[in-house]
């Protein structure tokens, strides 16, 4: 009889960095829109505001992805031109997972911007969980190289 793998919750964590030659106002305005994930998060087809609030703590958002998928994150931490965090709270399966996108002067045209997250998943085979974390790694891979030529034009 074949062994089915072992279902339960696992913890990680996800960071990934870039530098960016781009002024540090510049790359606030784009990151800090928090609805202006189409123009550079991969396979976001739409964004929209969830609350009347459009920055800081307390704005909600709805992301919807190419493929149907929808998922509501809140604003729960602001420090301007400095960090933003967020949680989801419906879409992933997970039952926690909270990111951080901060952004550092390197120097007078140089950002370093660094997007992090700490997952905690529904059941789910420890492969599975693996495999969920490459994925979102080469999403925050994707993203941010897409951010990145966009804010360097």
């Amino acid at each position: 009889m074949k062994k089915t793998p072992k279902k339960s919750f696992h913890t990680g964590t996800v960071k990934k960095t870039i530098t960016v030659k781009a002024s540090k106002d510049k790359v606030w305005r784009k990151i800090s829109n928090i609805a202006g994930l189409p123009t550079w998060v991969v396979d976001v087809k739409k964004t929209v505001y969830l609350s009347k609030k459009k920055r800081d703590v307390g704005a909600v958002r709805l992301i919807t992805f190419e493929d149907g998928n929808k998922i509501e994150e809140h604003i729960v931490a602001w420090k301007n031109k400095e960090y933003f965090t967020y949680i989801a709270t419906e879409g992933l399966p997970l039952r926690a997972y909270i990111a951080t996108i901060s952004i550092k002067t390197k120097s007078n045209k140089r950002v370093e911007l660094t997007w992090q997250s700490y997952l905690n998943s529904k059941k789910m085979t420890e492969k599975q969980f693996l495999e969920l974390l490459v994925f979102m790694g080469a999403f925050y891979d994707s993203s941010l190289e897409n951010l990145k030529t966009i804010l360097e034009k």
